[in-house]
């Protein structure tokens, strides 16, 4: 636990708690760069403050002071933002936050109390405040203690902290996942109790919350313990409906603990730091393994889960909000986890080329799901898996070295397509043009000139149709 001293204090908080005390109002570092500087961790640079002045005198005050234009989007809630010499900071008067039965968003109300201030924040390791410029510790809610014990406890009643923002259930999972504490068992119980209070929390905070525990290191275990409380089946429904039954004739291993282990080992083989497409794909890629269960006399099976689980996977990061390109991303990564399993009946040039194509940009990130999706205990099955993946990047190196792979396209193009042939744009180039992507395919590169002799081949047969 690292001590703090007005050393450790940014000289710019310092400079702007002595402009709002000659104001007449009071200054307090609050939040996670309080958290995180006590626990010696590193920080993202922004500064949250905490102030007794209302937000019109907060915005007089920034204006004077800060090096950009405030902003003033939260200013209702009473958050006031600016920048300075790069660091992001935002002052909010001292407040509390109740959901209204049936609204998706907190009411805000405005108080004159740090300790009631603090008393509304969602855990105790995050209701520390440094109170500027004397650089004392505030810690009425036994912050530091809870800290020390790696432990999340609510300032108040979890039923009172979570009836106010229901959102701090999944942030309880959150902070379990990029800090590594334990939950109280009181904090659990209620989640238990309450889970279905979030329904009324907006899709755009739930995924916002969601990424960020997605991102920590210990994105599993906080994931089994929210599907234990019953709350990701709230916002991720498919998790929990991935404890199917066990193969009574096989005993087929559990997919929702296989899955775990393959976000496990994903996370393990990341080289250039959090992947949230490559987890969330390694997390999603065998929900559609419910919907295609069958149990046959030689064990269970789950025909086309691949082609289900890239459909409900659309469909559940659509309903979270997610960015179109990341869902398309996700979406094809689901879809061709299973592409590779074939390799082993005997692939071509031409297999290897539709796998690099099909992939696409993100063919590296396939690679990392299909290595990361063997959990078998066996070492010669993992050995045997292992060594057909280095075959496949072997063998799309040295495809990629003869020809350019990773930019697979027709010969021509769509204009050279319309003025050999005389065409307008309209149909008919679209199927000249897919034609000559499967000779590309097919055969590897070819001249311009062997294209236009399988175009003209192809267009004489076409137009005998």
């Amino acid at each position: 636990m690292r001590d703090l001293s007005a050393d450790a204090v940014p000289p710019l908080a310092l400079e702007l708690a002595g402009r709002f005390r000659d104001a007449g109002y009071g200054l307090w570092l609050v939040g996670g760069w309080v958290r995180d500087r006590l626990l010696d961790r590193p920080d993202d640079g922004d500064l949250d403050f905490a102030t007794d002045a209302r937000p019109p005198e907060t915005l007089r005050l920034l204006k004077r002071w800060g090096g950009s234009a405030p902003w003033t989007s939260g200013m209702e809630f009473g958050t006031i933002g600016v920048e300075k010499a790069g660091t992001r900071v935002e002052v909010t008067t001292f407040r509390s936050e109740v959901y209204e039965p049936g609204s998706r968003n907190p009411r805000v109300e405005f108080g004159d109390s740090l300790q009631t201030d603090l008393s509304r924040r969602d855990f105790t390791v995050n209701t520390m405040a440094i109170a500027l410029p004397d650089v004392e510790l505030v810690d009425p809610f036994g912050g530091i203690s809870d800290l020390v014990a790696r432990r999340l406890k609510t300032p108040l009643a979890p039923s009172i902290s979570f009836s106010d923002d229901p959102l701090r259930m999944l942030r309880a999972f959150r902070f379990a996942s990029t800090l590594g504490f334990d939950i109280d068992a009181e904090v659990l119980e209620a989640v238990r109790q309450m889970h279905d209070r979030l329904a009324i929390v907006s899709r755009e905070r739930i995924r916002d919350e969601f990424c960020k525990l997605m991102l920590g290191p210990a994105v599993s275990r906080a994931l089994e313990m929210a599907t234990d409380a019953g709350l990701a089946g709230e916002f991720l429904p498919e998790l929990p409906g991935l404890k199917l039954e066990q193969d009574p004739i096989h005993r087929h291993k559990d997919v929702f603990h296989h899955t775990l282990a393959v976000l496990d080992n994903a996370i393990s083989g990341e080289k250039d730091g959090p992947d949230l497409v490559l987890r969330l794909a390694a997390l999603l890629h065998d929900i559609g393994k419910p919907r295609t269960r069958e149990i046959t006399p030689r064990g269970v099976t789950f025909y086309h889960h691949e082609v289900v689980g890239a459909q409900m996977t659309e469909a559940r990061m659509r309903e979270l909000r997610f960015p179109t390109r990341m869902i398309e991303e996700v979406k094809t990564l689901v879809y061709l986890h299973l592409r590779f399993h074939t390799f082993r009946l005997g692939w071509t040039d031409r297999a290897v080329r539709r796998y690099v194509r099909d992939a696409g940009p993100l063919l590296g990130t396939l690679n990392a799901l299909v290595r990361s999706d063997c959990t078998t205990r066996n070492p010669r099955k993992a050995a045997q898996l292992d060594k057909r993946m280095d075959d496949l990047e072997e063998w799309i190196s040295d495809l990629s070295s003869r020809e350019e792979l990773k930019q697979l396209r027709p010969a021509l193009d769509g204009n050279e397509v319309m003025k050999h042939l005389n065409l307008k744009p309209g149909r008919i180039v679209g199927e000249a043009l897919d034609f000559l992507m499967e000779v590309r395919l097919d055969e590897g590169e070819i001249t311009k000139q062997e294209a236009y002799s399988r175009l003209d081949a192809w267009y004489a047969e076409r137009q005998k149709e």
